[in-house]
C-alpha cells in the first residue's frame, strides 16, 4: 500500500471548515478534465492510488482513465461504497423500478432481482449486502480494486446497532469475489477496531481522522493513540492536515512517527499543492518518487 493515497472530496464540494470553497470546487469539478487533469498531477508525482466513493461521476472517471492509458495506466482504485445520496437521487429521479435496474451488476437484472427478492423473502441479509456490493462494484469492471472500503455512513451506523455479522459478510464478499482486501471508514477508531477483532479479523485495515489536533477524532486523541501503538490495526489517516489548521509538513511529521499508520489519504484541487505535498512526504518519509509513492507494511 502506498503512503499517500489521493481523494476525491474536492472534486465534489465537500470541505469541513469552508462552504465557500466547497462550492467553487463543486462548480469547476463539473467538467469532467478538470478532474483528470488534476489525476494526472497526482500520478506524474507518484500517487497513483484514488481513493474515492461511488459516486456516479466516478464511473466517467474510470471509463476516461480506460480510454488513456498514456496518463493512467499506473492509476488504482480504492472504491468506498456506499455512496447515499446516489441511491436517494436514484429513486427520485428515475422511481423505485428505475433506480434497481440503474444499480444492477454485471451478471444482469432479472438474476439480481430474483437473487435480491430470494434474499429478502428469507431475510437472508448476507445475500442482499452481497447485491448491493457488485451494484456498486459495477462501475470499476475491468480497474485495478485491490481494496474496497465501506463508507462511514453504513460502518459507524452498523456499529452503533451492534451487527457484528454484518462486517464479516463484506469483508468475505470483497475478498471471494473481487480478491480485494477489505477496507472501513470510521469517525470511530478505538470503538470500531474490537468488534471488527470479534468480527474475525485481525489487524484490520481502518480508516480514519488522526491528526495532532484531535479534529474529528470521536472518543478523543489519547484513546487513538493508545490503540495505534498497541498496533491492533493498520490505520489510514485522513484529515491529517485538519482542513488546513496544520501546516502539512507538521501534520506528516506528526502522522509519520505511529508506525501503525500506513497511508495518510489527503485531497487537494492544485498541482501546487499536490507537488507540494509529494515533495514533504519525500522528505520525511525518504521515499523515491521514481518508485511511486512507496510500499509499506
Amino acid at each position: 500500500m502506498d503512503r499517500l493515497l489521493f481523494g476525491d472530496n474536492q472534486f465534489f464540494g465537500v470541505n469541513h471548515m469552508s462552504e465557500e470553497k466547497a462550492r467553487a470546487q463543486a462548480v469547476r469539478f463539473q467538467d469532467l478534465d478538470a478532474i483528470m487533469d488534476v489525476l494526472a498531477c497526482a500520478c506524474e508525482q507518484g500517487i497513483s492510488t484514488f481513493m474515492c466513493t461511488t459516486h456516479d461521476r466516478i464511473a466517467d472517471v474510470v471509463e476516461r482513465a480506460r480510454q488513456d492509458p498514456d496518463r493512467f495506466s499506473a492509476l488504482t482504485f480504492y472504491p468506498g461504497m456506499p455512496y447515499a445520496h446516489k441511491y436517494a437521487n436514484a429513486v427520485t429521479e428515475d422511481g423505485m423500478i428505475g433506480a434497481v435496474r440503474r444499480f444492477m451488476p454485471q451478471e444482469g437484472t432479472v438474476n439480481a432481482l430474483l437473487r435480491g427478492g430470494a434474499s429478502m423473502a428469507r431475510r437472508d441479509i448476507e445475500g442482499v449486502m452481497t447485491l448491493l456490493i457488485d451494484a456498486e462494484m459495477k462501475m470499476f469492471a475491468g480497474a485495478r480494486t485491490p481494496v474496497i472500503f465501506l463508507q462511514n455512513v453504513v460502518v459507524d451506523l452498523l456499529l452503533g446497532l451492534e451487527f457484528t455479522e454484518a462486517f464479516a459478510v463484506f469483508a468475505r464478499h470483497v475478498r471471494e469475489r473481487y480478491g480485494a482486501e477489505p477496507g472501513f471508514i470510521t469517525m470511530n477508531l478505538p470503538m470500531l477496531v474490537p468488534v471488527l477483532e470479534r468480527a474475525g479479523m485481525e489487524n484490520p485495515l481502518v480508516c480514519a481522522n488522526i491528526n495532532k489536533l484531535g479534529f474529528r477524532m470521536s472518543g478523543g486523541i489519547r484513546t487513538y493513540i493508545e490503540m495505534l501503538e498497541a498496533q491492533r490495526c493498520r490505520a489510514i489517516a485522513m484529515s491529517v492536515f485538519a482542513s488546513g489548521a496544520i501546516p502539512p509538513r507538521e501534520a506528516l511529521e506528526w502522522v509519520a512517527q505511529i508506525p501503525a499508520i500506513q497511508s495518510v489519504v489527503f485531497g487537494a484541487s492544485s498541482a501546487a499543492h499536490i507537488e507540494s505535498t509529494a515533495r514533504i512526504a519525500r522528505d520525511i518519509w525518504g521515499l523515491d518518487r521514481s518508485v511511486a509513492a512507496a510500499t509499506v507494511g
